[in-house]
């Protein structure tokens, strides 16, 4: 039997042995909202409601929703598991011995080679694929590092690490994505790259928003992004790149802790970083002024106080065609369907996720926004949606709502 948001709010709730009143209090949530959550009145709520009340409840959001964590599809010589026991290698532990490699390694280029294939499934959302193959990346680049420490390979295994921190955190693990980012700063100190350690950074402040530790986030990203602050005139698109970056990972966080103007003020010099920079691909990621004006849509629906009119001029101003990434544009219209969705848009929202989900079939089941706005169609429906409820079914929401 499925169990619902107000399932989970309950269950949480008696386990931390507070009242709904009590957590109204902590969470800033309404005491009504919360017993009609609980009693099944109302089966979800918008998704900056459920923040606040996951992080009243000191669990991650994904736990309040009971969102699934697994891979799709099975495979014998990778998965979550295995990638979970390639982060957290015993044999790199300190004092541990080794029992040394059965195989020898790849060549230096092979494993280079290898990372670049693996960032180009991450960024088409094969998340199916990279697990089975991420694991044995992680342990070969740990060999290849041994035997041929180039600066370059150091470089690389933090590409390597920075991958398997966004799978995990993807996944639903980000305390994983905490020991493999630690891993990526320290491979990027290794190579005496600033540039690599920054993205490293911006790694890191996303796995702490995940984790909802928003000003911690906010914090560790606009610290480095002044250490790394480049001259516009000399600065080269790289540097601008991991700049901006940093910028915009910082504006997340400092949207939904309400400091809207800040995050505004972060993307708006991204934005002139973009500009500066022309669309770039470095160290992993990419960067452009669509990337940028995406996440304008996001913060405009982050916070307490959502802004769904504003959040759909600031897409009208997103070309589309200037997003490299399929799963980033895929993102950025998860959030314009749940903006069309608040409001009253309720066929533009199921249009939108149903193009996505055409796309992006595997990547979009790992999206709590997804999951969270067709929760929200389905408790508005005025008559039954074949189409809405077909496609609550394949994310795992109750279809039965």
């Amino acid at each position: 039997m499925n169990k619902s948001i107000g399932d989970h709010i309950r269950v949480l709730r008696e386990f931390r042995d507070v009242t709904q009143e009590e957590l109204a209090e902590r969470s800033g949530v309404s005491a009504d909202t919360i017993r009609k959550l609980e009693q099944g009145v109302r089966q979800s709520a918008r998704i900056n409601t459920l923040r606040l009340l996951a992080r009243a409840l000191d669990v991650q959001l994904e736990r309040l929703l009971g969102q699934p964590t697994v891979t799709p599809q099975l495979t014998d010589d990778g998965g979550l598991i295995a990638l979970r026991d390639a982060i957290q290698d015993i044999d790199a532990l300190p004092g541990v011995p080794l029992d040394g490699d059965p195989e020898e390694p790849p060549t230096a280029d092979e494993w280079v080679s290898s990372i670049r294939h693996a960032t180009g499934q991450y960024w088409a959302g094969q998340y199916s694929e990279l697990s089975s193959t991420l694991p044995m990346l992680l342990r070969d680049g740990r060999a290849v590092a041994r035997e041929t420490p180039t600066e370059l390979v150091w470089q690389q295994l933090a590409l390597a690490y920075q991958l398997a921190a966004s799978l995990a955190t993807q996944a639903g693990h980000p305390d994983w994505a905490f020991g493999a980012v630690e891993k990526q700063l320290a491979a990027a100190q290794r190579a005496s790259d600033p540039l690599a350690e920054g993205m490293g950074v911006s790694t890191l402040s996303w796995v702490l928003l995940r984790q909802g530790r928003w000003e911690q986030a906010q914090a560790v990203a606009e610290k480095k992004a002044d250490d790394l602050e480049p001259s516009f005139h000399r600065g080269t698109a790289a540097h601008l790149a991991v700049y901006g970056n940093l910028l915009v990972a910082a504006a997340t966080p400092a949207a939904r802790r309400d400091q809207r103007d800040q995050a505004l003020h972060l993307l708006t010099t991204a934005e002139s970083a973009a500009i500066r920079s022309g669309p770039t691909r470095a160290y992993g990621s990419a960067f452009s002024v669509a990337d940028v004006r995406t996440q304008k849509v996001n913060i405009a629906l982050a916070g307490t106080e959502s802004d769904p009119v504003q959040a759909l001029e600031m897409a009208a101003e997103v070309d589309l065609s200037g997003i490299s990434r399929p799963v980033h544009s895929a993102s950025h219209r998860v959030d314009v369907a749940q903006a069309k969705y608040q409001t009253g848009d309720y066929d533009g929202a199921l249009a939108t996720l149903l193009e996505v989900e055409q796309e992006q079939s595997e990547w979009i089941k790992f999206q709590t926004l997804a999951a969270t706005t067709v929760a929200e169609m389905l408790e508005a429906e005025r008559r039954r949606n074949a189409r809405l409820r077909g496609l609550a079914s394949r994310l795992g929401v109750d279809p039965t709502l």
